[in-house]
């Protein structure tokens, strides 16, 4: 009954005002190894997490508008829109990241990071990719602490579980299957390939940057 009232209430909502804008990424059409039905199928599913990130949104003002704080459809939205949320910004931070050619400079700090915390740029690649082919849905991050300077690789399971707290998004990687099934079916390694064919580092470096 209460899915069943939350489900009213988000439809009730879908016409409202947007607070975020879904970005537009369709520079990366013509990106090798992605097809364009794939990749528009996804800008569509990240649009969906958009306007589900705005609608939980204003039903939370108007919760919050009426001090009902201790409501069970108060609790279940809450934890909705931190799923809903971390959904937008993670598709954001992916998609950002690519288009690029691939290849990272090695006389960029970043890189020298890589070097310094993993040994060499190919092992903290094996790591990255290995951690991206874990069984399972989620995401492939390498992360930059702050506070002890260092790189780590990091799996995220779903949208909101795993986070590193206080650590920088640096390189987003999206292993759940719509990422990747219609073009290369159950083989996720060809997939992550095709991503590190693509990645625009400058991105990365930048990230990088405003993280130090």
């Amino acid at each position: 009954m209460k899915k069943l009232l939350l489900l009213f209430m988000l439809c009730a909502h879908l016409s409202a005002k947007e607070s975020f804008k879904a970005k537009d990424y369709d520079h990366l059409l013509t990106m090798p190894g992605f097809t364009k039905e794939l990749l528009q199928m996804h800008f569509k599913l990240y649009a969906g997490y958009v306007k589900a990130t705005n609608t939980i949104g204003d039903l939370l003002t108007e919760f919050a508008a009426r001090s009902d704080y201790r409501s069970p459809e108060y609790g279940s939205l809450k934890r909705m829109y931190g799923w809903e949320y971390d959904g937008m910004r993670l598709h954001e931070y992916y998609f950002d990241n690519l288009g690029g050619n691939g290849s990272l400079n090695s006389k960029t700090p970043l890189y020298r990071q890589i070097i310094q915390d993993f040994g060499s740029f190919e092992k903290w690649k094996a790591d990255f990719v290995g951690t991206g082919m874990m069984r399972g849905i989620g995401w492939a991050i390498l992360y930059f602490d702050g506070k002890s300077g260092a790189l780590t690789n990091a799996w995220i399971n779903e949208h909101d579980l795993g986070h590193l707290a206080g650590n920088a998004p640096i390189l987003v990687m999206d292993v759940f299957e719509h990422a990747y099934i219609t073009e290369y079916g159950l083989d996720r390694a060809k997939y992550i390939d095709a991503f590190f064919k693509n990645i625009d580092w400058e991105v990365c470096i930048q990230r990088f940057k405003d993280a130090k």
